[in-house]
């Protein structure tokens, strides 16, 4: 790598999952668009032939006439040809397959366990997460062989647990996990300035916000525009659009979309506790036991997410794809809304950053253990991301976010010692596992069945 007027080149990132149709498009657009930085990008899959097809389609965006980034793509088929002299690497997989995730998320659904995206907590994220763990597991071995000093990036589910298994096989790792939900909690708060105190055309970026809590149950304390304290804005708002929800200009639009909602489960629970919750309805309403919104989702106006809708969605980009890949579709050059190259940008020195990201507590988060990874803000300059010291939430929001600290923990410990007590000891603790100890072990176990193949060493 090196500096020419004010521009870093010759910077060598490493993607895994370079076979990706969805977040690897959208990398490549952001890096395209971005002009202080040209590099290579090596893109490692353990589908070589969909990295292979990403080669294509990223290179042919060295001829696109609205790229300002010239980048070079390469297929590689070892981890090792990926990761050798990477300045960043990105982690960026599907742990297992879209039929795994429907097992994980539909098979609770015999004991009355529905989960709008089990993909984090619940049922569904404790067993994707004992899948996942062991895969990152060998990643932070080969970062450590082939390039201990790069910047990891990690935007796969479960997210802490990821990137706290990352730092568990190598403490001296440089990794921190990246989430766009607190940015639609900032844009909801533009909205909220527009509307109740006529001022517009504010940008999400333009909101200060302290953030703590864990990956998709993340909380905002404190939140400003200039020198205007946001928080009796919000109180308005949400007062305002308590019993029908906020959707903007889209109303009722939740109802046909398996991601949409109305904003009603953070509206409820900045009325419980005075702060906001900074995540979409459906990832918060997994963290909580299930009868407060889940069970009457519709109510609460959003929506559960089906994994057949995944595996359309998965079938409708591999149809792009090829498209794409004959010249009858063009790539649409545009910014993705994702911080992954400004970040990148920050680290080389080129610019600084100050934005949510999760890392291990080192005091930045007050009264949870030292080492569980944490999701608050942070600031990213030359070769430095710094957390930033966000306090302690209200101890009735304390409470809910130790419970899954701690069971993190546990889950974590389970995973990498093939423990199916301690699995069932997690497993029995999260909230959305309302059952008796016998139907809970029956259960893990036949979930633990279902993903056999991607649990090895376990006793099935």
């Amino acid at each position: 790598m090196r500096f020419v007027n004010n521009r870093a080149e010759d910077v060598n990132i490493a993607y895994i999952g370079g076979g990706s149709r969805g977040w690897a498009w959208a990398f490549m657009g952001d890096l395209a668009l971005e002009e202080s930085m040209s590099g290579t990008v090596r893109l490692y899959d353990t589908n070589f032939t969909a990295a292979k097809d990403n080669e294509i389609i990223g290179n042919r965006l060295l001829d696109h006439p609205g790229s300002r980034g010239k980048w070079v793509y390469k297929a590689v088929e070892s981890i090792r040809e990926a990761l050798t002299g990477a300045d960043f690497v990105v982690i960026s997989i599907l742990p297992g397959t879209l039929d795994a995730m429907a097992l994980d998320v539909h098979e609770p659904e015999r004991y009355g366990i529905r989960q709008p995206v089990g993909d984090t907590v619940g049922p569904g994220g404790i067993v994707r997460a004992l899948r996942t763990i062991p895969i990152f597991a060998g990643f932070a071995e080969a970062i450590r062989k082939y390039c201990p000093e790069a910047w990891v990036m990690n935007y796969t589910n479960p997210m802490a647990l990821c990137t706290r298994a990352l730092y568990e096989v190598f403490p001296g790792i440089r990794a921190f996990g990246c989430c766009h939900e607190v940015f639609f909690t900032q844009k909801l708060l533009c909205e909220a300035l527009r509307e109740i105190m006529g001022i517009d055309g504010v940008t999400r970026e333009e909101i200060k916000t302290n953030v703590l809590g864990i990956n998709h149950f993340t909380w905002i304390d404190r939140a400003y525009y200039r020198n205007m304290d946001l928080m009796p804005v919000y109180k308005t708002f949400v007062d305002k659009h308590y019993e029908e929800g906020f959707e903007g200009n889209e109303k009722g639009h939740w109802i046909n979309s398996v991601f949409g909602s109305a904003n009603r489960v953070k509206f409820d629970l900045f009325r419980r506790y005075g702060v906001i919750a900074a995540a979409g309805d459906r990832h918060l309403s997994e963290f909580v036991p299930g009868d407060w919104y889940i069970a009457s989702h519709e109510k609460w106006k959003f929506n559960l997410t089906p994994v057949s809708w995944r595996k359309k969605n998965q079938k409708d980009k591999i149809e792009k794809g090829k498209r794409l890949l004959s010249g009858e579709e063009s790539f649409e050059l545009r910014p993705s809304g994702e911080e992954g190259v400004r970040q990148m940008k920050a680290l080389l020195g080129l610019d600084e950053l100050f934005t949510n990201v999760n890392l291990p507590n080192r005091g930045q988060m007050e009264g949870v253990p030292l080492g569980s990874v944490v999701e608050t803000n942070a600031h990213f300059s030359g070769d430095s991301v710094r957390p930033v010291m966000a306090g302690r939430l209200p101890d009735p929001v304390q409470n809910l976010v130790v419970r899954h600290i701690y069971n993190n923990e546990t889950v974590l410990r389970a995973a990498l010692n093939r423990d199916r007590e301690m699995a069932l000891r997690a497993f029995v603790n999260d909230p959305l596992v309302n059952l008796s100890l016998e139907d809970a072990r029956a259960l893990l176990d036949s979930m633990i069945r279902n993903t056999a193949k991607w649990l090895p060493g376990w006793e099935i």
